[in-house]
């Protein structure tokens, strides 16, 4: 049996009640009858209403989905969140560290660490940024790091985000609209806000920008455009960083400086947050058949004349095979024992974790290295026959694309369920970083994400996920 965050180990909810649930619990025994129902059908409107969706690709049905949300919030207490931010600081400042050595003398790989090849042949490896330095030496200013819930005290990383990580939106819509629809609940429960995150974000940002950029840098939101799932999104920031959102068409470079076009003439860029992956950003290093990118960008950003945000060639820390050797790369740069453990993980490039994935297919999680989204995963104990040969023999005949996991009982939470009723169902929680040279800092709180059909383990919105507020309490 799985966790549960308001039961803990009980069975049933109302036979016991976590500490940090106990005002929910109060709430929702005095509660009208259908009330839950009544704001969960508000919700969806007020989202349709302002638009609130993300693109599926493929699907020959919408081409547009809400995102589904769950009214009963996900509830974090104090103590646990300390721990949690202290772990989640730890592990995003040795990433900015190990991607800093791996473009630079390269330590970590000369004392072993982890296998050079690893690191040097791995697509997302960028060796334009060999020896480069990103302005102010900030490699990652924004990741998502999701985690896992086992037990009472047992959380792990499930992975690193690291390049572009998405849904900090849904995380402050999400609180927006549980105090538009629950405002009593508020008023009695210490919740911590993340409505100031715009504002860190802003801050991280303007602090890593370059020298000459002064006290008031430029900063813009480079989207692909609004055929992308996460065009929603982009524009969001944009408008809640209160700077411009732009396409890569609106931003040429000059004289090794980058500049956007604006109705009043040609407008000097500093910072550049990119929701653009590294292969789309330039024509003239990358794909030169990108519409997306702006020519010259890179040769200005190697100049030091431009911050990107991320930076260029983080991909290699949220490789799902380089994410195994986390716990090495915390200890070798920090000299500290992980806060954060990771799920354990078998490598199937390594002979002795390969055999043992191809006898236990049926009660593991295999995952594409450089997968993500939920995508290129087998989920053994769902799996199909057909579905697991497939696997098996894609592992045998490309063992270093693949790693292996234990069908973990993540932990659940009360989401409202087809019937009305309160009823346990899987989650996660993305919980987003923010590095600057000023420090690592953590919203308090995150994206809970949470599988919406009963005992599905994928929380995925792409695979019919939906989402949660997240509440971290104060005291």
């Amino acid at each position: 049996m799985a966790f549960d965050e308001m039961s803990g180990e009980a069975s049933a909810y109302g036979t016991h009640v976590r500490e940090s649930y106990r005002g929910l619990a109060r709430w929702l025994a005095e509660a009208p009858e259908g009330l839950l129902q009544a704001r969960s059908r508000q919700a969806e409107l007020f989202f349709r209403r302002m638009g609130i969706t993300f693109a599926v690709y493929g699907d020959a049905e919408s081409s547009e989905r809400l995102i589904p949300f769950d009214v009963a919030p996900r509830i974090i207490g104090a103590a646990e969140w300390a721990g949690l931010e202290a772990g989640l600081i730890q592990r995003v400042a040795a990433i900015n560290l190990f991607l800093a050595d791996i473009y630079g003398p390269q330590e970590c790989l000369k004392a072993g660490v982890l296998p050079a090849e690893l690191v040097l042949t791995n697509p997302h490896y960028c060796p334009e940024m060999q020896g480069q330095r990103p302005p102010r030496g900030i490699w990652v200013q924004i990741a998502g790091v999701d985690l896992v819930r086992t037990g009472e005290d047992d959380f792990y990383v499930l992975e690193d985000n690291c390049r572009t990580p998405s849904g900090v939106s849904y995380m402050l819509e999400n609180r927006e609209m549980m105090m538009r629809l629950f405002p009593d609940l508020f008023a009695d429960y210490p919740v911590r806000p993340v409505e100031t995150y715009a504002d860190m974000l802003l801050a991280s940002l303007r602090a890593c920008a370059p020298e000459a950029a002064g006290a008031d840098p430029t900063i813009v939101v480079l989207t692909p455009g609004p055929f992308n799932s996460a065009y929603y999104e982009h524009s969001f920031l944009a408008d809640k960083l209160g700077v411009e959102l732009v396409e890569g068409r609106d931003l040429f470079v000059d004289d090794g400086k980058v500049f956007m076009r604006t109705t009043e003439g040609r407008q000097r860029v500093d910072v550049v947050y990119r929701r653009i992956d590294d292969d789309f950003l330039d024509p003239l290093t990358f794909r030169p058949d990108s519409a997306l990118g702006v020519p010259g960008l890179m040769a200005a950003y190697q100049a030091g004349a431009v911050t990107l945000a991320n930076a260029v060639g983080t991909g290699v820390a949220d490789d799902k095979a380089v994410y195994t050797y986390m716990p090495e790369i915390i200890r070798f740069f920090t000299g500290e024992e992980p806060i954060l453990n990771n799920v354990p993980t078998w490598r199937c490039r390594e002979p002795e974790a390969l055999k043992y994935t191809l006898a236990h297919l049926e009660e593991l999680v295999v995952k594409e290295v450089g997968g993500s989204g939920g995508y290129g995963m087998l989920v053994g104990p769902a799996a199909s026959k057909s579905e697991i040969e497939t696997f098996r023999r894609r592992l045998i005949d490309d063992p270093d694309e693949f790693i292996a996991q234990p069908t973990l009982a993540l932990s659940t939470a009360p989401t409202l369920d087809r019937n009305g009723e309160l009823a346990p169902r899987h989650v996660d929680l993305r919980p987003f970083v923010l590095s600057s040279p000023e420090g690592v800092k953590v919203a308090p709180g995150g994206l809970t994400r949470v599988a919406l059909k009963e005992g599905s383990l994928v929380v995925n919105s792409s695979q019919g996920g939906g989402t949660k507020d997240t509440w971290v309490l104060d005291v």
